[in-house]
């Protein structure tokens, strides 16, 4: 593991909210079949070496500064690096960042804990022919999904969503257009899945823009 910047405690968080913030820091490892667990099966597109996981720091609705994990294609690692340094620098909050074998792999489990991530192999939610989600390259992130829902019919996943499908009423976390989070994605070029009329999924975040 190699630090890019400053020290790291995992699982650490310093400082009152109104205090200071130490460094941004960020880290970039290799990671295996087995440290992906049920995210990642032969037959995906993408293989455990084609992944990177990285360690980044994040204020919390704290106000605090903590650590995060989240795994990514290593092709995109700079970009999101750079998002994440940007977010932190503006204190934009996250409430938690874990890789998805935390919850097995079950992106409705990992939604409904309001948890920021990125590679999952699973499919798009599409009412059309199966196909890999941008997730399944390690090319997508999902941030705050319950202040950030995904609205299929009218419907809010996760159900805590429901409460954040008004947009018109921002609050702390949610992404808006011309917001710090939807401007730190477009700096490094990634699309917002907000824009989708049919079915908006305000969390999403990727750099093909599917």
């Amino acid at each position: 593991m190699t630090i890019l910047a400053g020290s790291m405690l995992m699982g650490a968080s310093s400082g009152a909210s109104n205090a200071p913030l130490p460094s941004f820091t960020s880290s970039v490892a290799n990671v295996s079949a087995t440290q992906l667990a049920k995210t990642w099966r032969p037959g995906c597109p993408v293989g455990p070496s084609q992944l990177r996981l990285l360690h980044l720091r994040y204020v919390g609705f704290d106000g605090r500064s903590r650590i995060g994990t989240v795994v990514v294609n290593a092709s995109v690692v700079t970009s999101v690096v750079r998002v994440f340094a940007t977010l932190y620098a503006k204190r934009f909050p996250i409430h938690s960042m874990v890789p998805e074998s935390n919850f097995q792999g079950k992106d409705p489990a990992s939604m409904a804990a309001d948890n920021t991530s990125g590679f999952n192999c699973r499919y798009a939610v599409t009412t059309g022919p199966k196909q890999w989600s941008v997730h399944a390259y390690g090319e997508a992130i999902d941030v705050n999904p319950v202040q950030n829902p995904y609205v299929f019919n009218g419907v809010a996943q996760p159900v805590a969503g429901k409460a954040y499908v008004n947009r018109r009423d921002a609050r702390a976390g949610m992404a808006e257009v011309g917001g710090v989070l939807n401007d730190a994605f477009a700096s490094v070029g990634w699309l917002w899945g907000g824009r989708w009329s049919a079915a908006p999924d305000y969390q999403h975040f990727s750099s093909t823009g599917g």
